[in-house]
């Protein structure tokens, strides 16, 4: 399983525009769950400070994709982590892409998206306890905005800005620095 993680971390932001043999790999296997990396693997720890690339609208029409949409949930969702939010690159794919819990929607679903960017914010930030599926056994204070607005490639193919508030905002950042190399305690 490590080999396929440092296959995933040679791709980095020069993707071609379909999934690389390594991406296949890990969406295609046949666990229900992915393996979640951490921090306290060397190899790990490398692939989750590598900036991840843009899905391209082939790979977004690709079968794959919603294969690696809803493997991503039932990861973040399985009792082994239990969390509310899981990027592309905690499960060893270096793609823009984010799975979160939607506590501002009716059910508080879990949501996924594609080519994520926080691309305003407004107010100051409030401290708030964070912790991280892929630094185990570990919690912080961070600064973080509770009124921001994200966009996103919409499954239509365009690009969408939604204004999100509150601790749902919060589990966006958190999730959007995954994407950029960015762990919550690089924030301590």
């Amino acid at each position: 399983m490590k080999g396929l993680a440092s296959l995933a971390l040679v791709s980095g932001c020069t993707a071609p525009a379909v999934w690389s043999e390594a991406e296949r790999g890990l969406i295609e296997s046949p666990e229900p769950v992915m393996r979640v990396l951490t921090i306290q693997d060397q190899a790990d720890s490398l692939l989750l400070r590598q900036p991840s690339c843009e899905i391209s609208s082939a790979e977004l029409a690709d079968p794959l994709y919603e294969e690696l949409a809803r493997k991503m949930i039932t990861t973040v969702t399985s009792p082994e982590q239990d969390g509310v939010g899981i990027a592309g690159p905690q499960v060893g794919i270096l793609r823009r892409v984010v799975a979160v819990q939607r506590f501002d929607k009716p059910g508080e679903p879990f949501e996924v998206y594609p080519n994520i960017r926080i691309t305003g914010v407004r107010g100051e930030t409030e401290a708030g306890r964070e912790g991280c599926l892929s630094v185990p056994g570990m919690r912080g204070e961070v600064q973080r905005y509770r009124d921001i607005d994200i966009t996103y490639t919409a499954p239509s193919g365009r690009d969408t800005t939604e204004r999100v508030q509150g601790f749902t905002a919060v589990i966006f950042q958190h999730e959007t620095d995954h994407l950029d190399g960015v762990l919550y305690i690089d924030k301590l």
